[in-house]
């Protein structure tokens, strides 16, 4: 039987998964950050094939989503999308600390993933912190300045009535410097990385993260087993089974 647990640390609400008979052992921790627009019950399919491995599986809550979106519409959440992802970045460790003080799991076995927006924050914190030890992003992005700059393209074309001042978009660009990891690829480090992507994706565009695997290539030579891509040709913006399944099974690799 698998236990889902509803919990709040420091106001940041979780679903907490884990195997009958293990809530109370240390045990690998993996965390599921969803898109944008979604909410932690979404991935609920991901925690219980993980959670039946041995993992404990944490699914938090962005801000602005599900039981934290403060009425707020998609159009208004939108302009907060940077906002969101460094916030959510910032929780993770905050969580991640609660769950070793309580001795729940293992410091030195900790995984991340994430869904679209959930996989641009995988691919972010990675920048930032050593503890993550294998990571999976799904149809995410590493190139956070070049993407911000696309999605104000957008947004302008969408509503030419808008307007940012330059300073303003300047300001948030170089905000986002030191969570770009397509700038600072060393920061992996070899960690363990797999990416899933559709190749028909019109949100988050397959191509420039194909480049960016491409690119790390050269950074796994010693390991490249460590790093992988899977392509999914037909897909747009929405995980295969294919997908979910690749998911589970790095991380049985390489945190089990």
């Amino acid at each position: 039987m698998i236990e889902i647990q509803k919990e709040q640390i420091n106001d940041i609400p979780l679903l907490h998964v884990v195997k009958s008979g293990n809530e109370k052992k240390m045990l690998p921790l993996i965390f599921f950050v969803h898109g944008f627009t979604s909410a932690k019950e979404h991935n609920l399919h991901f925690a219980y094939l993980l959670s039946e491995l041995g993992f404990r599986v944490v699914l938090p809550e962005a801000m602005f989503h599900g039981e934290r979106n403060n009425s707020k519409s998609n159009e208004e959440i939108m302009f907060h999308f940077w906002d969101i992802v460094i916030n959510t970045i910032g929780e993770l460790e905050v969580i991640k600390d609660d769950f070793i003080r309580r001795g729940l799991a293992e410091a030195d076995k900790i995984g991340l993933v994430g869904t679209s927006m959930g996989g641009i924050i995988t691919l972010g914190a990675l920048t930032q912190y050593e503890w993550i030890k294998a990571a999976v992003s799904l149809m995410g992005s590493p190139h956070y300045v070049a993407f911000a700059r696309a999605q104000i393209e957008h947004l302008k074309k969408a509503n030419p009535s808008l307007s940012f001042s330059e300073d303003e978009l300047d300001e948030m660009y170089a905000s986002l410097q030191k969570y770009d990891l397509s700038k600072q690829p060393e920061k992996l480090n070899g960690r363990p990385l797999m990416f899933w992507h559709g190749k028909k994706d019109p949100v988050v565009p397959f191509q420039p993260t194909y480049t960016f695997y491409q690119n790390i290539k050269k950074e796994y030579e010693k390991n490249p087993s460590c790093l992988k891509l899977i392509i999914d040709e037909e897909a747009d913006h929405k995980v295969s089974r294919e997908g979910l399944l690749e998911t589970v099974a790095w991380f049985e690799k390489y945190l089990l």
